[in-house]
């Protein structure tokens, strides 16, 4: 019985050494790991040293600590953001530019005596003009906008659906060019264009056209009398 009470005691004292040894252990390691951490001064980063040493180009404590490469590649992975979305908005002149270029094509295939070209260019105008999206348009630029595209749609599928005749596209081209150009006063352009000015059209009444080049062909005479007509202005 004695044997057995010995046993026990002596069992609970190397239980009760194993786990000091431990803990002196572990508190030794955390001592050394924290001896050997560095840090620096706030106002001269590039002086190093022990906590609370004194930096010898100010005289303030070292305090802030000197981050591992692992701790900054932490830092730097939390630090970074999302660049927020960019929405991209379509102004009025985007759509103003897609109409012009519609209206030009048309044009030019008016200059070259093609009416079944100029009824395909005009549908793609109509298209155009369908596209604009008033929404960016304050009340009275949407009264003004849809006054003048309302009719230069009508003009444009008079003209898409006369393939074959040609002088009645070209009656209606007359209309539609002045409502291009209210469009160019209205909303500006980044292309360089040129109003041109026939004065034999329309019995001696005159009609002008956009043309994108100085040279002039007139769209209302076609091969005719291609350089009738002369610069009006510079849109």
């Amino acid at each position: 019985m004695k044997t057995l009470i010995l046993t026990a005691i002596i069992a609970i004292t190397l239980v009760s050494c194993n786990q000091k040894n431990k803990e002196t252990e572990n508190n030794s390691t955390e001592t050394v790991t924290n001896s050997n951490e560095l840090f620096t001064c706030s106002m001269h980063p590039e002086v190093t040293g022990k906590k609370g040493e004194e930096c010898p180009k100010c005289g303030m404590e070292l305090t802030k600590p000197i981050l591992s490469k692992k701790q900054e590649d932490v830092k730097t992975i939390d630090t970074i953001t999302t660049p927020e979305t960019k929405v991209t908005t379509v102004a009025p002149s985007d759509y103003t530019e897609d109409i012009i270029i519609s209206y030009i094509n048309l044009k030019n295939k008016l200059v070259n005596d093609n009416s079944n070209g100029a009824a395909d260019n005009s549908k793609t105008l109509l298209a155009s003009l369908q596209r604009f999206d008033t929404k960016t348009l304050n009340a009275k630029q949407k009264k003004e906008f849809l006054d003048i595209a309302d009719d230069a749609k009508e003009h444009a599928e008079h003209i898409a659906n006369n393939a074959g005749k040609i002088d009645h596209q070209r009656e209606h081209f007359a209309t539609l060019s002045k409502d291009i150009n209210d469009l160019i006063k209205m909303f500006g352009t980044n292309q360089k264009l040129y109003q041109d000015y026939c004065p034999m059209y329309n019995d001696g009444k005159g009609a002008i056209w956009i043309s994108e080049t100085k040279e002039i062909k007139n769209p209302f005479y076609g091969s005719q009398m291609l350089t009738c007509g002369s610069l009006k202005k510079t849109l």
